[in-house]
């Protein structure tokens, strides 16, 4: 039998009041939840080394990153359990190399730019459970072939429990990718999976692409996607809820690419599988636009500990490059699935959109 398990989600008052919600919801709250190194002690790097060693061992901490930290080419960072990773102010975060979190649990990643990312990913989740992905900034350039770097964010080898919210992904050609294999079949029952208020915006493909697992995808704004929104395959199982898009081509698919269609509900529920299934009540479909480009992105949150994945502001500790001082502390008129067949009506964009109950295309 499944459990469903009801979480609140208070989202749609906050932004009615120019607020944006700091609140950790779906599949990281399971599982014991996702706190990250809240209790844990606190340090701001402005280094790759100061970085990559702040980033290690097991035991709670939270890492404040200070300015754009240039990694350098072919570089990945592995972040260890029970850690936040938290960019100070608007414009700090990664360029030339990127973050991982494998093998590891209890991981929260916020307030970050990162770009520029050749042959990699800006974040990848490799083997690891309960992490949390909120209001960061990926992006790379599509100047490049499609090949020449990687994902912006790659969730894979079994991994559970991950919440992505608030994010802004755009120019780039291969978006969110959950699932990388068609034969990697231990995926099954794994890779659980919520994105919602991410703001895609010209990427070329996968919002996101999802193979095995179980997805919860609401809230999420897509403008300017030329190849494929949301693609759901191998039979992974997918809700997709109250999402707008905008200039999409192909906005929700089952087929093509792989060997073994998905299953989407754009409406109703999972097509049930065994496992823990977060149960959400998303916001409006017409309170999308304006709240995930307000709310979407750095610079945008504030706020304590645990499930609130920690203040952006670091506490009075400085670090000067390596020395580190640590205290205590064209539109698509219908989406067809292989699960339901959703009905949708093409409107002005300029008028704003008059959006159904579910899916808003415009």
């Amino acid at each position: 039998m499944v459990k469903f398990v009801v979480l609140k989600v208070a989202l749609a008052a906050a932004v009615a009041f120019g607020r944006v919600s700091a609140q950790l919801t779906g599949y990281a709250t399971l599982n014991g939840g996702t706190t990250g190194g809240a209790g844990g002690s606190s340090v701001t790097v402005t280094s790759k080394d100061a970085f990559i060693n702040a980033v290690k061992g097991t035991s709670p901490k939270i890492v404040y990153v200070s300015g754009i930290i240039d990694l350098g080419s072919g570089v990945t960072a592995d972040i260890g359990d029970n850690t936040s990773v938290i960019g100070v102010g608007s414009n700090s975060g990664f360029t030339n190399g990127g973050l991982r979190v494998k093998k590891a649990k209890n991981v929260i990643i916020r307030n970050l730019k990162i770009s520029h990312v050749p042959g990699g990913d800006c974040i990848g989740i490799e083997s690891s459970s309960n992490v949390w992905v909120d209001h960061n900034e990926l992006s790379n350039d599509l100047d490049h072939d499609k090949d020449y770097y990687d994902g912006l964010l790659d969730v894979k080898a079994a991994s559970d429990f991950v919440t992505i919210s608030w994010n802004h992904f755009h120019d780039h050609w291969k978006g969110v990718l959950i699932g990388h294999s068609d034969s990697a079949t231990s995926d099954k029952g794994h890779l659980t999976v919520t994105l919602h208020h991410n703001w895609f915006s010209n990427v070329n493909s996968r919002g996101p692409s999802l193979r095995f697992g179980s997805g919860h995808i609401y809230n999420n704004l897509y403008e300017n996607i030329p190849t494929g929104a949301v693609h759901s395959r191998m039979g992974a199982n997918t809700l997709v809820e109250n999402n707008v898009f905008r200039n999409v081509v192909n906005s929700i698919r089952t087929t093509d690419d792989s060997k073994e269609d998905g299953y989407v509900n754009a409406r109703g529920s999972l097509k049930p599988t065994p496992g823990l299934h977060p149960t959400l009540s998303p916001d409006s479909v017409s309170s999308v636009i304006n709240a995930v480009k307000s709310g979407a992105g750095v610079g945008k949150v504030s706020g304590g500990g645990g499930s609130t994945g920690g203040t952006t502001t670091p506490p009075r500790t400085t670090t000067v490059n390596s020395n580190t001082t640590t205290t205590k502390a064209s539109t698509t008129k219908t989406s067809t699935t292989k699960a339901s067949t959703t009905k949708t009506s093409t409107t002005s964009a300029s008028s704003g959109g008059n959006c159904a109950p579910k899916v808003c295309i415009v």
